[in-house]
Parts: C-alpha cells; structure tokens; sequence
C-alpha cells in the first residue's frame, strides 16, 4: 500500500470517526423521527415532553436566563433604567432580550479573555493586572450597551425629525374623507423612512384586533417622543371631533415649531463651542506674557 492510499484511508477513518462522534452532539444530529411526528400524532405529548426536557439542556437555555439577569443587573449598576425590551422593539431588532444579553455576555468573555492575555504578556504587577482584567470585560458589556442606547437615539430623532410631515399628510388624508386606520395603512405603504416602519406594525396591531387609539399609543409608548404623545392625543379624538384634519395641521405646525427651535439651540450651541478654541488659544500667549514681568519682578523685590 502506497503513500497516496495510506492517506486516503486516513481521511475515510478521520472522517467515520468525526462523524460519530460529532452524532452524539445535540446541535449536529438530527431530531429523531419520532421527536419530528409528535406534534402530529395523538398522544404525542409524552414524547414532545421529553424533547423539551431534553432542549431544556441544551446551552442556550441553561446561559440565557443567566445572562439576561447578570445584564440586567449590570445595566442597572451603570444607570440604565429604560427597559431593554422596549429600546429593542423601538430598533426593530430581531433579537429578544435574552438572546441580546446571550451576545452581550459573549462580548463580555471576549474582553475578559483579551485583558488576561495583555495582563500575562505585559508581565504587569498584581494590582494593574486584576485592573485590566476587570476591565475587559466592563468595556465588553458597556461597548453592546452603548451601540443599542446610540441606535435608539438615533431612531428617536428620526421618528422627531419626519413627524411633522407624517402629521401633515394624514391631516390632509383625513380632511380628503379617509378614516383614521385606511389613512393610517396609506401612510404605512407610502412611508420608507422611520415612522413608516412605525406605522406597520401600528397597523398590523390594527388587524391583530387593537382599535385605532390603542395601536397609537403603544407606538407612543415605544418611541418615547413627546410630539408623538401629542399627536397620539390629538388622533384620539377622531370620534368626537367633526375637524380632526385642522387639529392635525396644528399640531403639525407645533411640531415643526420644536424642530426648528430644537435645530437653532444645536447652532447656537455649535458657535459657541467654536470660540472654545479660540480663547484657549489666545489666553496662553497672554500668560506667558504676564508671567514674564511678573517672575521679573519677583526677582527684583528678593534682591531688594
């Protein structure tokens, strides 16, 4: 047997071998044929029982409930108060919130392990060492924390930043004879942008059973704007106010007040950071030129 076969029956073996052993693994073996019918069958329940005991081991399950409580503590600790859930589905992020502390652990072992090695290959002392592992896995948590409350800003500002003209096309769809809810989907279908989003799943909660009201205000609540809990409150008196589309129109023009109020305050703010600069860089010269006869006088007077 030459070399070439020797290696070939190598591989074949390699591969039996990985291949059985890999089948007493759970996330690579597939599910029983049993396990697969079950839901199908009567008395099927005894077997789907075992199978969820079974997953109930499995690791994703066992670390999720530890994660979520060991990030909600943490999140806590750093002073975040607003619920994860709610900053999540406010994103449309496909992750839950045990599945978002699932990464925000692994994150965290990912810093925990890279400060340890930079702590035993920089040969640092006890106290620098236990700092910088301590550290790594602190910055791991609070880099996941950060991009999430950086994301939910940002969708913040945007759902502000569109709602004026959000406002003003469904007060000329109501004036035009449309009702709230085929306005609403109008909106929905028309919009790409983050109150178009919004508006999907305002008008999937529509068909889900939610009137109109309810549907707006749970989006209120999500978002967490303060010109949206305006208009939600406006929108609410579509059954008892005959002019809702002028109301509408108002508040629009309310909002975009905010808007530009919001974006003057922003300039004003950016010039002044600009003189920052310019003092810092015209108040050294003038010290030094001042210590200059001052250190010549004090020289003068201890020679006196």
């Amino acid at each position: 047997m030459n070399q070439t076969q020797l290696l070939a029956v190598a591989a074949l073996a390699l591969f039996a071998g990985s291949t059985l052993l890999l089948s007493h693994v759970r996330w690579f073996r597939r599910r029983p044929l049993a396990d697969r019918l079950a839901p199908y069958v009567p008395g099927g329940s005894a077997v789907r029982s075992t199978s969820i005991l079974v997953s109930a081991e499995t690791f994703g399950q066992v670390i999720g409930p530890l994660a979520r409580a060991a990030g909600e503590r943490a999140a806590r600790a750093v002073g975040v108060t607003e619920p994860l859930a709610v900053r999540l589905e406010r994103i449309g992020s496909p992750l839950d919130v045990t599945g978002f502390r699932v990464r925000q652990l692994g994150w965290a072992a990912v810093g925990l392990v890279t400060g340890t090695v930079l702590a035993v290959a920089a040969q640092l002392s006890g106290p620098v060492a236990l700092l910088l592992i301590v550290t790594g896995p602190l910055i791991g948590f609070l880099v996941v924390e950060q991009r999430l409350a950086v994301e939910s800003e940002a969708w913040q500002r945007r759902v502000f930043l569109e709602l004026p003209v959000v406002a003003e096309q469904l007060g000329m769809l109501l004036s035009a004879g449309y009702s709230l809810g085929a306005g609403l989907g109008r909106l929905a279908n028309r919009g790409k942008g983050a109150c178009g989003r919004d508006l999907q799943r305002v008008v999937g909660r529509i068909r889900q059973g939610l009137s109109e009201t309810e549907a707006l205000r749970e989006w209120a609540a999500v978002a967490d704007v303060d010109a949206l809990h305006r208009l939600v409150g406006v929108l609410a008196l579509n059954r008892q106010s005959g002019d809702l589309g002028r109301l509408i129109g108002e508040e629009a023009r309310a909002i975009r007040r905010d808007v530009h109020r919001e974006l003057i305050e922003t300039i004003e703010r950016r010039g002044q950071q600009v003189w920052i600069p310019v003092t810092v860089a015209a108040l050294v010269p003038g010290v030094i030129f001042l210590a200059v006869p001052f250190i010549y006088a004090l020289r003068l007077f201890a020679n006196s």
